[in-house]
């Protein structure tokens, strides 16, 4: 039996549930537009969940003389760590010198830029290190005897979509997840969408504007919306990670150079693991099935193991994963030189229609601001903007604003809680309030003791954190839990997400 259509209006109609989308979606709604945000899939399912997990200026675009993006980015890592202390977090980088590739006094020279190309107020600036003598040096090849340090910023890059979505709700959004948009015309001066879950159900939606966020598919889609535009020609790059058992006892990353040009990150990650990419490869798949390929492992391990003392194998490699960047094509011959900056494009031949092409996570905020800029006056809105200074969901930890110093003071908080849940051991309480914030109060609600959290699924997978990231954030299956709302599928036993997917089940 079909169900009866639901019909909905709204000023602005997102399609797309990755970082772009939900920021647009959190900006639009918090200056008082009525919003309605479709995925097809899970928040952050694609290319928001493959990153690099970093907060940067991108240090290696000064090369190709993107001194604007860098600067916009090394403005928004101060903006972000001020607004989501809980999920980002400082982070040095250790810059071996290896004879041949790029000289000290470029690498010196470069980072000098960039510790002044914006104001830095939470991070210490670069300096040079012996590696011989520097903790860091320990677990490097001894040949290495010069390097340099630097400053970032590490993002739990799934989360960071999943709370932009939250405080788009918070603001009085709609956000439908595993719901697509199949149709999509102009009619009497407005957009009519058709959407469909994944039950079947149709909803059909009357939108005074259209953003198109949809990333990889971004190209296709504006052709399908509006097929007398200039069509955009997207580049897809393939970038690919691998996850390996902890290779060194510091808390500092490293940036490796290649010689053949390229950059690769060795993070510390989940405590007891290093992440290690990327890669940087023109794809031409089916970009709903994106899969590291034994050449990227090959070029990652044997990368890793010019610098590390101990060899990286591919059989070391215990989880990968892989995204599509979505980047503008500007001729670049070498993907690693494709520009990073976002274009925005709108549309007025009939209702408004702004479509995002490119972009990186570091700079999402601002891209928001700036599509919101654009479309809002069209609607009659002209809210000024208000994300620079607004804390995410979990975030207002001691404040907000511009003075907000919660990311070097976040210890402080993790111990409050660690006291004031007495009751739940130490490093579930450290997990729950890196995970969640000042939300943690939310998802501890009415609990005094252990038995209250329901039943263990997993050691330290309790009843009551899956009940809340179903009824909060949007999780529906096991790795919706275990592999985006958080990372826990890398600490669990196997037969965790079989043992979470059954549960789910019996428990809708």
């Amino acid at each position: 039996m079909n169900l009866p259509q639901e019909k909905m209006e709204c000023d602005v109609l997102v399609v797309g549930g990755g970082i772009n989308g939900v920021g647009i979606a959190r900006d639009a709604a918090g200056r008082g537009l009525s919003v309605i945000l479709c995925e097809k899939d899970d928040l952050a399912s694609h290319t928001s969940s493959a990153s690099s997990k970093l907060i940067h200026g991108g240090l290696r675009y000064l090369e190709y003389y993107e001194f604007n993006l860098v600067r916009k980015a090394l403005i928004e890592r101060e903006v972000l760590m001020r607004s989501a202390p809980h999920i980002i977090s400082p982070l040095r980088f250790v810059m071996p010198h290896m004879k041949g590739l790029r000289p000290a006094w470029m690498l010196r020279a470069g980072l000098f830029l960039y510790d002044h190309l914006a104001r830095r107020e939470l991070l210490p600036g670069s300096n040079a290190i012996d590696l011989r003598k520097h903790v860091a040096g320990v677990a490097l090849n001894p040949s290495l005897v010069r390097g340099f340090m630097y400053s970032d910023g590490w993002v739990d890059d799934a989360r960071l979509v999943v709370l932009n979505a939250m405080d788009a709700v918070e603001k009085r959004a709609t956000v439908m997840t595993r719901t697509s948009c199949v149709a999509v015309i102009q009619q009497d001066g407005k957009w009519q969408a058709q959407l469909r879950n994944k039950a079947g159900d149709t909803i059909v939606v009357q939108a005074r504007s259209l953003v198109n966020a949809t990333g990889s598919w971004s190209a296709q889609f504006q052709q399908d919306c509006v097929p007398q535009a200039a069509g955009k020609t997207l580049r897809l790059i393939k970038g690919s990670h691998i996850v390996v058992k902890r290779l060194f006892d510091h808390d500092n990353a490293y940036i490796f150079q290649h010689p053949d040009g390229r950059i690769v990150f060795a993070i510390p990650y989940e405590k007891d693991f290093t992440l290690i990419g990327t890669t940087d490869l023109d794809y031409r798949g089916d970009i709903n099935q994106v899969a590291i390929q034994q050449e990227e492992i090959d070029y990652l391990c044997e990368l890793s193991s010019l610098y590390f003392k101990q060899a990286i194998l591919p059989g070391d490699v215990v989880w990968s994963y892989s995204g599509v960047r979505p980047l503008v094509d500007d001729g670049a011959a070498d993907a690693k030189a494709i520009t990073r900056d976002y274009r925005l494009e709108l549309d007025q031949s009939a209702a408004p229609m702004l479509t995002v092409f490119g972009g990186k996570i570091t700079t999402f905020r601002k891209l928001a601001e700036d599509a919101v800029d654009m479309l809002a006056p069209l609607l009659g809105n002209h809210t000024k903007s208000w994300t620079a200074n607004a804390c995410l969901p979990g975030g207002d930890i001691f404040g907000t604003g511009p003075n907000n110093r919660a990311v070097l003071e976040f210890g402080e908080f993790e111990r409050a809680m660690q006291q004031q849940y007495a009751w739940l051991p130490a490093a579930l309480v450290a997990r729950y309030a890196h995970a969640y914030g000042t939300k943690i109060h939310q998802l501890l609600q009415n609990c005094t003791c252990l038995d209250e959290m329901g039943e263990a699924i997993a050691p330290g997978l309790y009843v009551r954190e899956v009940r809340y990231l179903m009824e909060y954030e949007w999780a529906r299956s096991a790795t919706d839990i275990l592999w985006r709302r958080s990372k826990l599928g890398l600490h669990l036993p196997a037969d965790t997400e079989k043992k979470l997917a059954i549960w789910i089940t019996e428990n809708p």
